[in-house]
């Protein structure tokens, strides 16, 4: 069987090191099994679909709704190779979970829409499942309301058609969707602990996600989270794809 495979879209090499542990730990995966990728620094191969039976693709300080003239040529790539992996997803040719920076890409380029109307402090919010998720194979076991870990700037404003719903709230209404079977997102990190997000945390603090000065109250509150849940949706990812 051909493994599966991290796919890195953060610049600073040791948050993209630490971002890949975490979704290794969480996906109960070793390194044979979930493979990397920087699509940073190396464009997504040809034979993608071949090398690997699907990807997680995580976070990165870009922003899918920046000026495309304030995109240094390295972003106007990575998202051009990030939606090529999602049209892929969206036909069934491979299988695809994208998160936070992800879900904006996959948003635009099926056709929905992204906006900065909703974006979320850093730190654990409360996610509700849609009665759509617990008929989902990779959602339905999870407990109907959770705490995930936020931090971002924009969010979606309308899912792609046919996309379904399944897990909101207030502050962020599309916290998570499916299109067709094998293409997934989540606003939300499905990945971290709470001990790994305070150290990210620490690599973003300067980027405007919160106050530098605030840190180590967010901090606090990220620890003191039950984030059980959200790392459910990836083993689930990996037995299921």
């Amino acid at each position: 069987m051909a493994p599966l495979v991290y796919v890195c879209a953060r610049p600073q090499q040791g948050a993209a090191a630490a971002e890949y542990e975490s979704f290794r730990l969480a996906m109960h995966l070793d390194e044979g099994d979930l493979q990397r990728w920087d699509l940073v620094r190396d464009p997504w191969p040809a034979d993608a679909a071949v090398r690997w039976r699907g990807a997680v693709v995580g976070g990165s300080p870009f922003n899918v709704t920046d000026p495309e003239s304030a995109k240094t040529a390295a972003q106007r790539r990575l998202e051009a190779d990030l939606a090529r992996l999602a049209e892929a997803a969206a036909a069934g040719e491979t299988a695809a979970l994208f998160t936070c920076y992800g879900i904006g890409v996959a948003t635009r380029t099926l056709g929905g829409e992204v906006t900065r109307a909703y974006p979320e402090d850093t730190g654990p919010t409360v996610v509700n499942l849609t009665d759509e998720a617990r008929r989902d194979g990779l959602f339905g076991a999870l407990a109907p309301t959770f705490s995930a870990l936020t931090a971002h700037k924009e969010g979606t404003g309308r899912m792609p058609e046919g996309a379904v719903l399944l897990a909101t709230n207030e502050a962020c209404p599309v916290q998570a969707y499916r299109l067709g079977d094998t293409l997934y997102a989540t606003q939300f990190h499905p990945e971290p602990t709470g001990r790994a997000f305070t150290e990210r945390m620490a690599v973003y603090r300067d980027d405007g996600y919160f106050a530098a000065h605030d840190y180590d109250r967010i901090a606090g509150l990220v620890l003191a989270a039950t984030l059980t849940e959200p790392m459910r949706i990836l083993r689930a990812f990996s037995q299921t794809f």
